[in-house]
């Protein structure tokens, strides 16, 4: 019998048709670096991490108007009338505000109509195959025919800059995806999960109505509340334990026709971590592509910028098979098994 690692779920009748990537123009070297942390203290956090870049917002940009350049690209190339879209999805950690929910202000940014759903899901690394779950799902049930999937972080503005673990790891990328009824009912397959016990090693201690400082937990000890603290060991073993039969399951489920995924693609967390896995499934570099070195670690944003940045032709041209996978803050971890393209708009754009 099959180990249980989440809820399994299975949609049809829909389809994504474009994705549109946004990440800042600026771009941050590991050399910009060097007067915080020193020559020798970044190259011990890039050997394991692997990022060489990261892309960082400035000012007062934030997530939803890298989200919203994104949306507009994308609905321009499909031609799409923003009254046609019937429900917009904002998925991040670094919303605009605690209220109102990101989603209704994109709803008016981008002109979309009042008979609209808009709403807010707060998750992070798992948060695109959690999306597209939900977005296939309702367009499965015929609540919308058009659903677009406002997906990204802007992590950097919740980093301590003195933190080298988090503040060389992180990027920040807003995406655009477009899902589309269809009559065609293959079958997307996910497994969505989540283990709250590991709430406490990927935090923000305070900034909401909890104050986790105040719980006496000793690695927090001389931290600022209001950023962003990460215990690697911890997540580095949850991943270990959780994403490899996480990969077995979920290629049983969307392999039943014996085609194998073409790509699978994998939340950009760590590159150490990243190759473990790819090994451990017994995969080749070709088949798993990484962008962690030029992007860094963009939380929810980092399987759509694969998809636009390393399979942008393989997408434009053919159907391709795809395995999703996102895991992290939460506990959380969710897959995806689906068959995607050829897509009319695929692209990396910047502000």
């Amino acid at each position: 019998m099959s180990q249980v690692i989440g809820r399994e779920a299975r949609t049809s009748n829909g389809r994504i048709v474009g994705v549109v990537s946004c990440v800042p123009s600026r771009v941050r070297k590991n050399d910009d670096f060097f007067d915080t942390f020193g020559e020798a203290g970044v190259a011990d956090v890039v050997k394991m991490i692997g990022v060489k870049s990261r892309r960082q917002v400035e000012g007062d940009t934030t997530t939803r108007d890298l989200c919203r350049s994104a949306a507009q690209a994308l609905l321009k190339e499909l031609a799409w009338e923003p009254e046609s879209v019937d429900a917009l999805i904002f998925v991040s950690q670094t919303p605009d505000f605690r209220l109102p929910p990101t989603a209704c202000a994109l709803q008016a940014d981008l002109g979309v109509g009042q008979a609209c759903i808009a709403f807010d899901i707060n998750l992070g690394c798992s948060g695109y195959p959690y999306a597209l779950w939900l977005g296939m799902t309702m367009i499965q049930t015929g609540a919308a025919r058009r659903v677009l999937l406002a997906v990204g972080d802007t992590i950097s503005r919740i980093v301590d800059p003195s933190d080298r673990a988090t503040a060389l790891l992180f990027g920040d990328a807003g995406t655009a995806t477009a899902l589309e009824a269809t009559d065609d009912d293959s079958a997307s397959h996910f497994i969505l999960g989540s283990d709250g016990q590991g709430v406490k090693n990927l935090i923000v201690p305070t900034g909401g109505f909890r104050d986790y400082m105040a719980c006496g937990d000793a690695r927090l000890q001389g931290r600022a509340g209001d950023a962003l603290y990460m215990d690697g060991g911890e997540i580095f073993n949850f991943t270990l334990r959780a994403v490899p039969p996480l990969v077995a399951r979920t290629v049983e489920l969307g392999t039943t026709d014996n085609r194998l995924p073409d790509y699978y693609l994998f939340h950009q967390a760590n590159q150490f971590m990243l190759k473990h896995l790819i090994k451990k499934a017994k995969l080749s570099p070709e088949q798993a592509p990484l962008n962690i070195d030029e992007f860094g670690n963009t939380s929810s944003a980092s399987i759509p910028l694969l998809m636009t940045t390393k399979l942008k032709s393989a997408l434009r041209e053919r159907s391709q098979r795809l395995a999703l996978f996102g895991f992290g803050v939460g506990y959380s971890w969710a897959s995806a098994c689906l068959n995607i393209g050829p897509l009319r708009v695929v692209d990396t754009i910047e502000v």
